[in-house]
């Protein structure tokens, strides 16, 4: 057997494999006898077929079988060999005249190759990171929230601003009649809010579904609409008043603290504040982190530059899924996916830069921090760790979990590698002001 390489760019080559009969006989005519042994066919005694008629009737499909095994093999391990960094995997070259009535065969490969590249981290960009803190009113708000919560119902007679409202919805030509518990403030119309103003239980009032809320899919849960009619829908619906309530607020005191956080943790509103300040920045801090992440993601893409074998991974992609596609529909595919497999690239050559790995006791000591976290918001705050190592060793006998958490890790490790090297400027911000950024609203 040999294999040559021929390169015709950076990014191609074709790989060509040549199978001599040598290299295949004596395994097609130890799998022939081993037929010759077991073959039942009438005229003949079990073990006395004529070799001549196995050949006949088998040897076409042992030698197909034996050198497609072979030529794998072979390739996988030229490949293995000689180190080289393919993308996709490779082609095989189809030759219309093929012939198999010969003892010796060529095969040729296309392959499509990574291109060589570096990435800069400390290249200048205009990536942001943002610290989301929580300000007074967002805390007042949330004070507010927790004493509405944890407050009194009282049943009223006549709507005012701030009221909870339950009733029907119902269009009796659509066949909607659906109950629904709201505020006015859930509607993006004004207008149909204060038509609610002074209103009784028993009353009725009409709506224009056109414009009612900011979100048209909000008619989906608010009239039990399909979605494909909640766009544009543009009816009225009538919605009967069955109940009004407004809430008591809860007393900030000993007794709602206690409550809300355990005995003597907070004994202020100050304190509550601070709680409630904490609590919420560590989760604005994850969010913030993921949009740094997403845009440090779409700034490498954008600043690392480099060629590849378009036209070998569109034939790739063409031939890979389940069904062929047509030449078409895999241009369309590897311009969809085109960044996805920049970024996959970027971020193994970023890993073997930076020399970033995972040891078992990492993984090991991550997934026993995921689980304690996990068994806190259940109450156990104080497992033992005979528990928790009983936990992790069945997580992590699990591979699609350790496959999972793996992830997890190597994405801190990048985070916490950009955070130190990538180029960028911090930027405070109010959490109402981050989701501008985010959504541009």
């Amino acid at each position: 057997m040999n294999i040559t390489r021929e390169q015709v760019d950076a990014l191609n080559a074709v790989v060509t494999v040549a199978i001599t009969k040598d290299d295949y006989k004596n395994n097609v005519d130890k799998i022939l006898q081993d037929y010759r042994k077991n073959a039942s066919i009438p005229g003949f005694r079990k073990g006395a077929v004529p070799m001549s008629l196995i050949h006949k009737q088998y040897g076409k499909a042992v030698l197909l079988d034996e050198v497609n095994k072979l030529l794998q093999k072979s390739l996988n391990d030229y490949l293995a060999k000689e180190k080289l960094d393919i993308l996709g995997n490779p082609l095989p070259k189809v030759t219309e005249d093929f012939n198999w009535d010969t003892d010796d065969y060529s095969f040729e490969f296309e392959l499509g190759l990574a291109p060589e590249f570096t990435v800069d981290l400390g290249a200048k960009n205009k990536v942001v990171r943002y610290n989301i803190v929580a300000d007074d009113a967002m805390l007042n708000e949330q004070v507010e929230r927790i004493q509405k919560q944890y407050g009194k119902l009282v049943p009223k007679d006549v709507i005012e601003e701030g009221d909870d409202i339950a009733g029907t919805f119902s269009n009796e030509e659509r066949g909607i009649n659906n109950p629904a518990t709201i505020t006015l403030d859930i509607f993006k119309d004004k207008k149909a809010a204060k038509k609610f103003i002074g209103k009784k239980v028993g009353d009725v009032v009409t709506l224009s579904t056109k414009g009612l809320f900011d979100d048209d899919h909000k008619l989906m849960d608010y009239l039990k609409v399909g979605h494909d009619d909640v766009h544009g829908l543009d009816i009225e619906v009538n919605f009967t008043i069955e109940e009004v309530n407004t809430t008591e607020k809860a007393e900030l005191n000993q007794e709602l603290f206690d409550k809300l956080f355990g005995e003597g943790v907070v004994t202020s509103l100050e304190d509550l504040k601070a709680k409630i300040k904490e609590d919420a920045e560590q989760q604005f801090a994850q969010q913030a982190d993921q949009k740094f992440l997403n845009d440090v993601t779409e700034s490498l893409i954008e600043t690392t530059k480099f060629d590849l074998p378009a036209e070998f991974l569109t034939k790739w992609i063409q031939s890979a899924g389940k069904e062929p596609l047509t030449a078409e529909q895999a241009d369309a595919e590897y311009k969809k996916s085109e960044g996805g497999l920049r970024y996959q690239l970027i971020e193994g050559k970023v890993l073997s830069q930076n020399n970033l790995q995972i040891t078992f006791e990492e993984l090991k000591a991550f997934t026993s921090d995921v689980i304690k976290k996990q068994m806190a918001q259940f109450g156990q705050l104080n497992p033992t760790d005979e528990d928790v190592d009983g936990i992790v060793a069945r997580v992590l006998s699990n591979q699609d979990e350790v496959k999972r958490l793996s992830e997890q890790v190597m994405s801190e490790k990048m985070l916490n590698l950009y955070k130190e090297k990538v180029a960028h400027e911090t930027k405070e911000v109010t959490y109402q002001d981050f989701i501008k950024e985010m959504y541009g609203e």
